[in-house]
């Protein structure tokens, strides 16, 4: 046991992927108050009274552990490790101190985000500043007192942070558990695509895409797992630049597979010939989902390369560059699509572009921890997504900008630190 104090110490406590900063896990609220899934009756019936609330978008009382306390423990670690390097002479080894410095706000931008995607409002421009966000740690003393920043607060912070990584990290990761330059870019185009920034959301994902831009064809290719697995791919795959997974200790498990199907409308947009279609197995005529870039059940929440592919072709379309917009749709889907079926995509329209640029978004990103912001700001511009759940015959909506969509912060949260309750 120690207290970490040198370069290497502290590089050590951001490389515990498995316990703390990777594979704890990113947020599940979200994805599980998402509408690509539904429980179906028996199991609704068998399911304990916090899942049942959290499925129903009831507000309910929960504690530790959940999707809150496991984001802000990387937060700690890297507030810590920014601390500890003020104390440090970057002479002593200026890569490795670098590298740190890098990953430790790299880290703190990517938990802030995904913090803001669940307990905070869409980010809206006009009351940016009233809305409340998240609490903002910028320090590992415990002392200090918590407090709610504004949404505009919030996203600055990111912001603020993935810049100041950029300045330090390498442009390539050693592992992809480790933060790099391209997967600040990456990060910085879902921030701003999420504030429905256009212009900012290309800039980064075009910056990103210089540096990285390989995607697996799922008509053959060394990242395919074997055919006879559940799961589709292999770990660590080329498309993936930053590794991380959601949280097994939250509403996950609506998510499971002895649990969740796929929304049956979803499932027919996968048209014939989409190979994105052996993602999914049946069970008694419902499908179950199995194509996580974890290779298993736990699914991954990282930044990956199909991803920034539409952030750049939703950004070009929304700024009304149609032909590079279409050029990154049909350069991802003639990787999607078996070869001798695929039909490249036609704009007979912006707003017919857009559309299939946003569902083909939904498709290929399902169960990543994305669809909830997604849902949050495209209702900002009036696209009017009701969610919908059928619950022993009764039909639950959640309608557009409902106050909901801000999630519940734990109990034991409100009541320690005396934060507003959402």
């Amino acid at each position: 046991m120690t207290t970490p104090q040198t370069v290497s110490d502290l590089q050590a406590l951001l490389d515990d992927a498995g316990q703390v900063m990777n594979q704890r896990g990113t947020p599940s609220f979200g994805e599980t108050s998402a509408g690509d899934y539904f429980i179906l009756p028996d199991r609704y019936g068998s399911m304990n009274e916090m899942l049942q609330h959290a499925y129903n978008w009831e507000p309910y009382d929960y504690l530790y552990p959940n999707d809150w306390s496991i984001c802000y423990i990387p937060i700690y670690n890297a507030n810590y490790c920014i601390e500890m390097l003020e104390k440090i002479s970057h002479s002593s080894n200026p890569a490795a101190w670098d590298n740190v410095k890098g990953s430790a706000h790299f880290f703190r931008a990517y938990y802030f985000l995904m913090l803001s995607w669940v307990y905070a409002k869409a980010y809206d421009e006009s009351t940016a500043d009233q809305d409340l966000g998240i609490v903002l740690r910028l320090t590992s003393d415990f002392n200090v007192p918590s407090k709610r920043s504004s949404v505009r607060e919030s996203y600055n912070q990111v912001i603020a942070d993935a810049y100041q990584s950029i300045s330090y990290l390498p442009d390539y990761p050693l592992h992809p558990f480790r933060p790099s330059r391209m997967a600040a870019y990456g990060l910085l185009a879902r921030t701003y695509i999420s504030m429905r920034n256009y212009d900012s959301a290309f800039k980064y994902a075009d910056q990103y895409l210089q540096l990285k831009n390989d995607l697996i064809n799922l008509n053959g290719d060394e990242d395919l797992g074997p055919s006879s697995s559940t799961y589709k791919f292999k770990q660590f795959n080329k498309e993936t630049a930053f590794y991380t997974e959601m949280n097994a200790n939250g509403t996950i498990s609506l998510l499971l597979a002895s649990r969740s199907r796929i929304d049956t409308s979803l499932f027919a947009a996968y048209e014939p010939g989409d190979l994105r279609r052996t993602y999914f197995r049946m069970q008694n005529g419902y499908p179950i989902y199995s194509g996580s870039y974890s290779a298993g059940s736990r699914q991954f929440t990282g930044i990956a390369t199909d991803e920034i592919y539409l952030i750049r072709a939703e950004s070009n379309c929304r700024k009304g560059h149609l032909e590079e917009a279409l050029a990154d749709l049909n350069s991802l889907l003639s990787h999607r699509y078996e070869t001798d079926l695929f039909q490249p995509v036609r704009a007979s329209s912006k707003e017919a572009l857009l559309n299939r640029i946003l569902l083909e978004r939904r498709k290929e990103l399902l169960m990543r921890g994305i669809r909830w912001s997604d849902v949050k700001r495209l209702n900002k511009e009036g696209r009017n997504i009701i969610l919908n759940r059928s619950i022993n015959g009764q039909i639950i909506s959640l309608e557009p900008n409902s106050s909901y969509y801000a999630l519940p912060i734990p109990l034991d949260v409100i009541q320690l630190t005396g934060i507003e309750q959402n």
